[in-house]
């Protein structure tokens, strides 16, 4: 319980001023629904997060709460959505702010502009689409799950090349930006690619003694967030477009994916459930599919949800199951 003792006092205080200050019992169900939203997007969120954590030093684990929290609230669920409508609407972020807060129709309309979300998509689908990849064909890895993809032999095989996630994630970036003709998706495509390879070449530098380094592993852990909370943000304006009760909702979901992961971390939940990380990976890929899919037609973020949910539940279905053959074994 002493994991989530945080994120309860942030959540009674998220609920007492939605309450008091946004409008009453509606507000608070809003912030209510917007919370279990961003929670159920982002459990698989917490998986990973929580196998980044552990090969960090303890004091960054902590300050993966002190200093994640308002990168996440306020950073990812407040300015981030203002500062890419300033952008599109070639504002500035004052007057973007004025439209979110007087005219928050206006400022959803310019937020879910296809050109705008498709440049967030294609940033987004395409870190995470990376961050699968770089687990899929990762040869170090021992433990595997689904063997009929895992352990075929062509997979096996790509595994084996150097730099073969980067070369898959480019060429499916060079079909995404033939097909739009557009060189503002290629860019946000191409960064979210340069982004992960950059963090991945520097984390390798930095490490030491198999101690990931704090600050890069932070900005790692802060950037798959963001990756994750795209959907949440965007999907939050079917249920209020009040930029105060989204933060707040959404905040108070990203505060107990936090506590979930430092709790998961403590526990050592992934030595325990050992394939609890493969069905966040597999989840994680599902997103990132969902997001190249939604720059074509909208996918329900009820589906998001639903599937990242699925992969982490019958993953841990699997790891019991194992866990089980294994003490029947030894017995």
């Amino acid at each position: 319980m002493r994991h989530f003792k945080s994120s309860i006092m942030v959540t009674l205080i998220g609920f007492i001023s939605a309450y008091v200050f946004l409008g009453g019992l509606e507000a608070l169900y809003i912030v209510f629904l917007l919370s279990v939203l961003e929670i159920s997007l982002s459990f698989d969120n917490a998986v990973v997060n929580a196998k980044v954590l552990e090969t960090m030093d303890p004091i960054w684990q902590k300050r993966f709460i002190t200093y994640g929290i308002p990168v996440a609230v306020f950073g990812m669920r407040f300015l981030f959505p203002i500062v890419i409508v300033a952008v599109a609407g070639g504002l500035s972020i004052y007057n973007t702010f004025l439209m979110a807060v007087y005219a928050p129709g206006e400022y959803q309309e310019i937020l879910a502009h296809k050109d705008v979300h498709n440049l967030i998509y294609a940033f987004g689908g395409s870190f995470l689409l990376m961050v699968f990849l770089s687990f899929l064909l990762d040869e170090n890895r021992e433990t595997k799950w689904l063997s009929f993809i895992e352990c075929n032999r062509f997979i096996k095989k790509v595994a084996t090349a150097d730099h073969s996630e980067t070369v898959i994630a480019i060429a499916f970036g060079l079909f995404l930006t033939s097909y739009f003709n557009s060189v503002s998706i290629a860019l946000a495509y191409f960064t979210g690619v340069l982004l992960h390879s950059f963090l991945v070449t520097l984390d390798d530098l930095l490490h030491t003694d198999g101690i990931r380094s704090g600050i890069i592993g932070l900005l790692y852990l802060e950037v798959l967030d963001a990756s994750f909370s795209f959907d949440g943000v965007i999907g939050a304006f079917a249920l209020s477009s009040d930029i105060f009760i989204i933060m707040i909702g959404l905040g108070i979901g990203a505060m107990f994916v936090r506590s979930l992961t430092l709790y998961m971390v403590e526990e050592k939940t992934l030595n325990e459930y050992m394939y609890l990380e493969h069905g966040a990976h597999y989840a994680i890929f599902a997103l990132a599919i969902i997001m190249f899919l939604n720059m074509f037609t909208h996918v329900s973020e009820l589906i998001v949800g639903t599937i990242g949910i699925l992969f982490i539940g019958i993953s841990l279905w699997h790891s019991v199951r194992e866990k089980k053959k294994e003490k029947l074994n030894i017995s």
